[in-house]
């Protein structure tokens, strides 16, 4: 029989079941220490150790990018007008359509041309026919007059009225000429390839040359022209990438799910804005598909320079303290050191950095707050080191 057994607990004491509880606290203890792990029997051991997320310093290539946000500008843009009067009887196109160089827009009435060129080659046939006798009439002048039949004053004239007929007929090719001109102004045809706007004058209208309203806008999207502006203190380096002919900008539209696309940056402006203290640069896109559109914005990353074999660290492991930048790096004796760094360059996730830093370091890259210099910490989980 055990003691509990050997107990009536309606005839104990309260002295007795005292005791008997405490017994039963004790063995509870008891069972737990020996259940527990060695380091949960102290749970105040570690609790002024504090956990940090570590990350490897790693040496590579980083490129040095700068972003900026850019317009889509036409490589050209033409209102197109006619260069005569007269009534519309014919559009060629759809509004919106993509057209070539030499396309028909507009056909303008022709018979009005047509008739004025007649006349116009009447009036050289005319005078070409007078021309020639007068030719006939020098000839036969300068026959005579070596004879002594005509006088010198008669052969005279004949000359002037042939030279005076040559003018004549000369003004006559150029005048049908220029109805020829006129005729072919009747049709208006695209100067340039791109894209149609609106119609702006409708079929049956009278127009007259080089009116104020133009009849269309037509738009060269193919290729197209991108138009940003960074600081001026990235200048030296802009120039000296262009000299090299490997000065790019990478392009995407916003709201664009594809790929990046890559344009080369072809013009750099002559002046600094004094005010915001940026210069202007421009890049040239094919647009092949006409993804860009004149007026759009796209994010815009130019590659200023490419740092060779740096050390590189999370952006976030690097702190700002009283003497400069640092990073705490992790020993191998599990204690955190402070090292001085200098910033070369960084991304959105990476840091370039110059001083106590070699690749291999663990770099404390969240926790910083609760690191002393020299004290030792727990590295709960490591970081990737993203690019």
């Amino acid at each position: 029989m055990t003691i509990f057994q050997k107990l009536d607990m309606r005839k104990a004491s309260p002295r007795t079941l005292l005791v008997l509880a405490g017994l039963v606290l004790v063995a509870v203890f008891a069972l737990r220490s020996f259940l527990e792990p060695a380091g949960a029997q102290n749970p105040a051991a570690h609790a002024d150790i504090p956990p940090v997320t570590v990350a490897t310093a790693e040496a590579r290539d980083m490129p040095v990018l700068v972003q900026a946000i850019g317009t889509v500008m036409a490589n050209a843009t033409v209102q197109v007008k006619s260069r005569i009067d007269g009534q519309i009887v014919a559009a060629n196109f759809r509004e919106g359509q993509l057209v070539r160089k030499g396309d028909l827009l507009f056909q303008i009435d022709r018979a009005p041309y047509e008739a004025a060129l007649r006349a116009a080659e009447g009036n050289l046939q005319r005078d070409q026919a007078q021309l020639a006798n007068a030719r006939l009439d020098l000839a036969r002048a300068n026959a005579l007059v070596k004879k002594g039949y005509v006088s010198v004053q008669t052969r005279d004239a004949a000359m002037a009225q042939s030279k005076g007929l040559i003018g004549t007929v000369a003004a006559d090719q150029a005048a049908v000429d220029q109805a020829k001109l006129q005729l072919d102004y009747t049709e208006i045809r695209s100067p340039i390839d791109g894209k149609t706007g609106a119609i702006l004058v409708d079929v049956g209208n009278l127009i007259k040359a080089n009116d104020t309203g133009a009849l269309v806008t037509i738009t060269q999207i193919q290729p197209v022209k991108i138009s940003f502006a960074l600081a001026q203190q990235n200048l030296p380096m802009l120039q000296a990438r262009a000299r090299e002919n490997a000065l790019f900008v990478a392009l995407k539209a916003h709201g664009d799910d594809g790929a990046e696309v890559t344009a080369p940056v072809d013009f750099i402006g002559n002046i600094v804005n004094p005010t915001a203290g940026t210069i202007e640069l421009r890049a040239t896109y094919d647009n092949p598909d006409a993804r860009l559109v004149p007026g759009e914005f796209v994010d815009v990353r130019v590659q200023l320079d490419n740092l060779k074999n740096v050390v590189t660290v999370p952006r976030d492991a690097v702190n700002t303290g009283q003497n400069g930048l640092y990073v705490y790096v992790v020993t191998p004796e599990k204690k955190a050191e402070m090292r001085a760094v200098t910033l070369l360059y960084q991304s959105d996730t990476l840091a370039a950095v110059n001083g106590e830093v070699k690749a291999g370091d663990q770099i404390v890259t969240d926790g910083q707050l609760r690191v002393s210099p020299g004290k030792p910490v727990n590295v709960v989980t490591r970081a990737p080191v993203t690019s």
